[in-house]
């Protein structure tokens, strides 16, 4: 069986290429793996158990819970927690693994699963290898008293709340918000979390019905909470993704603030107050070359990784590092939460516009994004962008236009025969003029 585990679980069509079979025999799978790696310390196992607004997740739900009860494991079902909120209730239910059913930022007929470790953490990739080298393998069944036991803990997305608030360093009074919940698994937590702050909250897609998650609203589609934070004249709106682990925002002008600046604002503000460990922040190479300027002038570190939060959570793990992100507003802030939390990163930034009486979008200036261009080139040989002589030299030549003042990075596709091209560039006209030459010489050269 080819792998089956991407980036951030496994994820794909629910009841084609993520069924409930597959969801039944992964989570028995895990099970396994996880007991013989001496996870569950010879006692009972118990598992944690969460889902976004897809109405997937339903069916989904159940054959998780029934493929884990039936390996042994007493389940405790959340339902509809967003993905932090799960990671943060496996540690503090103390649950010897967690699961959380969703796909994202995906489009509503998508869903996935992903495996938490005891203490909320990602699974690391041998473990995720080797549940799926023990998929549909025989196996002996407890039975009687062995079998798990299956209960609801419904207090559990008040816990989490609870958490977010006590990590604000002062009190949102004051502050008109606008939430655009994604009609996702944060529609109730994060209006409640800015509501008991003080915020005035004004909640935009929270009203999901199993089919309308990340339908044209969240943050992967803006101009609502644009609009709306224009039209009712408040402070800042925030867009999250369909399981929360992400946030954007929208300043007072309706102008968006993306990953990089808001990673650039809490750097900081936690370099300020001394809490930035090592003076270094954790970024993607896929972060605006203005972002690293500005935290350079700052005296702070940027340390690249990957792209992709589980590269931004590696790194984060073996520096010791206090804060890392993504362009995509993939925030994870180690001092409060095991993966990247968009509620969390929305507080802490309304908590930064009370604490200093700035605004947003005067917040968001502490960097100037170079324009960026990306271009996709498929129907290549992706392995050639990393030795191809033609292109490697095409590519040296427009670094050398560039200067310091820009930056070229050619990123093969790692699942499909694509190749990403990204300029960024002092002006628009020269960063697309640039890229769209990079991408000829790569469509030319590296052609299948």
């Amino acid at each position: 069986m080819g792998r089956i585990f991407g980036t951030d679980g496994v994820r794909g069509l629910a009841n084609r290429d993520l069924t409930a079979e597959l969801a039944v025999d992964l989570s028995v799978a895990a099970a396994h793996v996880l007991g013989e790696a001496g996870a569950f310390a010879d006692q009972r196992p118990t598992a944690v158990v969460a889902r976004d607004t897809r109405a997937s997740g339903e069916f989904l739900e159940a054959a998780v819970v029934a493929g884990l009860a039936s390996a042994g494991v007493d389940v405790h079902r959340l339902g509809v927690v967003p993905t932090p909120g799960a990671a943060y209730l496996t540690a503090l239910l103390e649950a010897d693994m967690g699961v959380m059913i969703s796909a994202s930022h995906n489009p509503m007929p998508d869903n996935g699963i992903k495996f938490l470790a005891r203490g909320g953490v990602k699974l690391d990739d041998e473990i995720e290898a080797a549940i799926e080298q023990r998929l549909h393998e025989a196996w002996d069944r407890p039975t009687g008293a062995g079998v798990g036991r299956v209960g609801d803990s419904h207090a559990g997305l008040g816990a989490y709340v609870r958490h977010l608030l006590d990590t604000l360093p002062i009190r949102l009074d004051g502050l008109r918000v606008v939430l655009d919940c994604a009609n996702g698994a944060t529609y109730e937590a994060a209006p409640d979390a800015f509501e008991r702050a003080g915020a005035e909250v004004i909640a935009i897609h929270a009203d999901p019905d199993g089919l309308n998650i990340n339908e044209a609203c969240g943050s992967t589609h803006l101009d609502d909470v644009r609009r709306v934070v224009v039209e009712r004249g408040a402070d800042v709106g925030f867009a999250f993704d369909g399981d929360a682990d992400r946030c954007l925002a929208v300043d007072q002008n309706g102008e968006i603030v993306d990953g990089d600046q808001i990673l650039a604002i809490l750097a900081l503000r936690a370099k300020r107050e001394g809490r930035l460990v090592d003076d270094t922040v954790v970024a993607t190479v896929m972060s605006n070359l203005g972002f690293t300027q500005a935290m350079e002038a700052a005296g702070i570190t940027v340390r690249r990784t990957a792209v992709g939060d589980r590269y931004v959570l590696e790194a984060m793990r073996e520096g010791g590092y206090s804060l890392g992100g993504e362009q995509s507003g993939h925030v994870i802030m180690s001092r409060h939460a095991t993966t990247g939390d968009g509620t969390l990163t929305a507080l802490q930034l309304a908590a930064e516009m009370a604490s200093t009486g700035r605004t947003m979008s005067e917040l968001g200036s502490v960097m100037e994004r170079l324009p960026q261009v990306l271009v996709n080139v498929g129907g290549v040989d992706r392995e050639g962008a990393k030795h191809h002589e033609i292109v490697l030299a095409e590519v040296a030549a427009a670094e050398a236009t560039l200067g310091d003042s820009g930056r070229v990075l050619l990123r093969p596709s790692g699942t499909e025969q694509l190749v990403r091209v990204m300029v960024e560039a002092p002006t628009a006209d020269q960063a697309h003029e640039i890229a769209e030459h990079l991408a000829g010489v790569v469509r030319t050269t590296l052609a299948l």
